[in-house]
């Protein structure tokens, strides 16, 4: 599989700040948070694992990719971000995944979950992408959300509206998120919102990688 050889490749792509608590060697760990990160489900990760010969449970390899805290890098001064919304489904309720996407080199910025598609929200996830990167003077591709648009007004952001074109980026990026979301509803039954937000940050920068 081209992703995982890609992702495993570069074992030095993240640290683990967790490792001196944990039994299971380093390159072991790592190695199962890519292969998870990449597509394959717990089971088919612990698998691999015990090829070579390290036996642990699916909970466990989900632990480690909490504990990971892997997320987008920052420190980022781009010229152009597309932002966008969609709905994922933890349990039976409903969330809003954020997403700020360089459409220039289809990597992501920055992704926040919330309750609500408003104003407030959106605030506070441009607040924190601010935090994360230089956007002062980035243009900001939007939809016709007014909470989007409002929020970037009171940032003080430049902001387009864009149906197609660069914001096609956030869409394509996406698919591939929403098709892993599927998935983590099948293997974290009954998962707060604060463990999906952590494994849809892996799961950006796990993107990252591999594009």
């Amino acid at each position: 599989m081209p992703e995982i050889s890609r992702l495993s490749g570069g074992s030095d792509c993240f640290e683990l700040a967790f490792v001196e608590r944990e039994a299971t060697p380093n390159w072991a760990m790592k190695l199962g948070i890519r292969l998870h990160l990449a597509g394959p489900s717990l089971s088919n990760t612990v698998s691999e694992l015990d090829r070579f010969g390290v036996d642990r449970a699916r909970s466990t390899v989900h632990n480690w990719v909490q504990k990971a805290d892997l997320q987008p890098s920052g420190g980022k001064n781009p010229d152009h971000v597309a932002v966008d919304e969609t709905v994922i489904q933890i349990n039976d309720q409903q969330y809003w995944l954020y997403a700020a996407v360089d459409p220039n080199t289809n990597k992501f910025h920055h992704v926040k979950l919330g309750t609500a598609q408003n104003r407030g929200l959106s605030e506070l996830f441009f607040g924190e992408l601010r935090e994360k990167h230089d956007v002062e003077d980035a243009v900001f591709l939007v939809d016709g959300a007014p909470w989007l648009q409002e929020a970037l007004r009171r940032h003080g952001l430049r902001f387009q509206h864009v149906t197609h074109g660069n914001r096609n980026a956030v869409e394509r990026l996406y698919k591939e998120i929403k098709r892993r979301t599927n998935q983590f509803a099948n293997h974290f039954r009954h998962a707060d919102p604060a463990t999906a937000e952590t494994w849809l940050l892996a799961q950006a920068f796990c993107q990252n990688q591999l594009i």
